[in-house]
C-alpha cells in the first residue's frame, strides 16, 4: 500500500507522531509526506520543518509557490513527485476549495490512483468561482473525505459530498510526551495557561477583562505569537494586570514543559461569521498533561471537552470568571477534572488512535478491508 500525503501541517515537529505511527501499525504501508520548507501562516508567522518524528516513513521537502496564501498555495513539483512515486492513493490534507488540492487532485487522477481530503470547515460558507467550482469539482471526485468533527462532517454532507466520509481528527496527541508533571506543583500561585493563536477569535482581550477582576494571587502565561499581541500587552497594562501575564513564544516540541506548570488552560474562543472553533488541539494536549480546560461555547469546543472540564458562554465575561474562581479556590476539583481529562484523551485521541483509524480509511478507500469496522465512515 503506498499512499503520499501532502501536507503544510507536518512541518509540525509535533504532529509528525501520527506519521510514525501509522508506519508501525502498518508495516505494508509505505508513506512518503510531502511538506513545503516552511509555512507562512498569516496569524503566527513562519512555521520552520520541524524534524521531530522521522522514523519508519518518507519525510520530503518540496517547493512550494504562493506561500502564505491559503486559497492559491500550491507546488510546482508535486506532479513529478507523483510520478516519481507512484502511490495508490494520495492523502489531501487540504480542504476541497484549495488550489492545492485541486492540483493534486488532478494530478492523482491522471495517474489512476484513489484521492481523499481532510477538511477542518465547520461553517457552511459560499465562495465565489473560481474557488466555488473547484469545491464542486473535488466533491464530485474525490474517492473519501475525511472530516476533523462532527460539524465539518455535517456541512460537507449539506453542500452535496455524498462518498464515503469518515470523522476523525487530523492529529491526537502522544500521551508519553504529554504527560502530567512528574513533580507536583510547589507554588501558592494559580497559573492559567492560554496557547494558541493572538488573534481576535481565540478570545485573548476576554480573557484579560475576566482576570482583572479575580481575586487573589493568579499569574497568565501566554504562548503564542500574532497580530493581536501589542493589543493585548496594552490591555494588560491598561487594566493594571502588566506584572500578572507573561507573554511566550514556544516551540511544538517545548509545549509538554508549557503545560505542565499550569494549574488551568483558558480557551476563550469567540464565534465570527466566518469562523468558529474547529477543534482545538490545545485542549487535548493539555488534558493529556492532567491541567483542566476552561473552554467557551464555541463550535467544537464543547464536544472535545465534553464533560470533563468547564464550559462558558463565549463571550460573559463574569462566567469566565467565575469559572477560573472555581478552579483557582477547589485544588481538589482541578485534581479531579485533571484526571477525567486525561483519561478521556487516553480513550479518544491519542496518535496511535487518529493514526489506526486514517491507516483504517485507506485500507477502506482500496479496497482491502472488506471485514473491517465501517462503524466511522459514512
Amino acid at each position: 500500500m503506498r499512499v503520499l500525503m501532502l501536507s503544510k501541517a507536518c512541518v509540525v515537529g509535533a504532529y509528525q507522531r501520527k506519521l510514525e505511527e501509522m508506519a508501525r501499525q502498518a508495516p505494508d504501508l509505505t508513506l512518503r509526506v510531502l511538506v513545503p520548507p516552511v509555512w507562512r501562516d498569516p496569524a503566527r508567522g513562519e512555521l520552520r520543518l520541524e524534524r521531530a518524528h522521522v522514523r519508519g516513513y518518507e519525510l520530503r521537502v518540496t517547493p512550494i509557490r504562493l506561500n502564505g496564501n491559503f486559497h492559491l498555495h500550491h507546488y510546482p513539483r508535486l506532479g513529478r513527485e507523483l510520478r516519481e512515486f507512484q502511490p495508490d492513493l494520495v492523502h489531501i490534507d487540504e480542504e476541497p476549495y484549495n488550489l492545492a488540492t485541486w492540483q493534486a487532485l488532478w494530478h492523482t487522477r491522471r495517474l489512476g490512483a484513489r484521492a481523499l481530503f481532510f477538511t477542518w470547515q465547520n461553517i457552511a460558507r459560499r465562495y465565489p468561482p473560481p474557488f466555488s467550482w473547484g469545491e464542486r469539482w473535488v466533491l464530485r471526485r474525490a474517492d473519501c473525505a475525511i472530516a476533523g468533527t462532527q460539524g465539518a462532517a455535517k456541512v460537507w454532507r449539506a453542500k452535496g459530498y455524498r462518498g464515503p466520509l469518515a470523522v476523525i481528527p487530523q492529529f491526537g496527541v502522544d500521551p508519553d510526551i504529554f504527560a502530567p508533571s512528574p513533580a507536583p506543583r510547589s507554588t501558592d500561585e494559580f497559573v492559567i495557561g492560554f496557547a494558541g493563536r493572538l488573534v481576535e477569535e481565540k478570545g485573548g482581550a476576554w480573557l484579560l477583562e475576566s482576570l482583572a477582576g479575580l481575586e487573589g494571587r493568579w499569574r497568565l502565561l501566554i504562548a503564542g505569537e500574532g497580530p493581536q499581541r501589542p493589543a493585548l500587552i496594552a490591555q494588560a497594562e491598561r487594566l493594571g494586570s502588566a506584572a500578572r501575564v507573561t507573554f511566550e513564544t514556544r516551540a511544538s516540541t517545548e509545549m509538554p514543559a508549557f503545560y505542565q506548570q499550569l494549574d488551568a488552560l483558558a480557551v476563550p474562543s469567540l464565534t465570527y461569521p466566518n469562523w468558529k472553533e474547529q477543534f482545538g488541539r490545545v485542549i487535548v494536549e493539555a488534558m493529556a498533561c492532567g491541567v483542566p480546560v476552561v473552554g467557551s461555547s464555541s463550535g467544537a469546543i464543547p464536544d472535545v471537552i465534553g464533560e470533563d472540564g468547564l464550559i462558558v458562554p463565549e463571550g460573559d465575561v463574569e462566567a469566565l470568571r467565575a469559572a477560573l474562581r472555581r478552579l483557582m479556590i477547589a485544588p481538589d476539583l482541578r485534581r479531579e477534572l485533571g484526571q477525567r481529562g486525561r483519561a478521556r484523551v487516553l480513550a479518544r485521541y491519542t496518535q496511535a488512535q487518529v493514526a489506526a483509524q486514517t491507516v483504517m480509511v485507506y485500507r477502506q478507500v482500496l479496497g482491502q478491508s472488506a471485514d473491517a469496522d465501517n462503524s466511522r465512515m459514512g
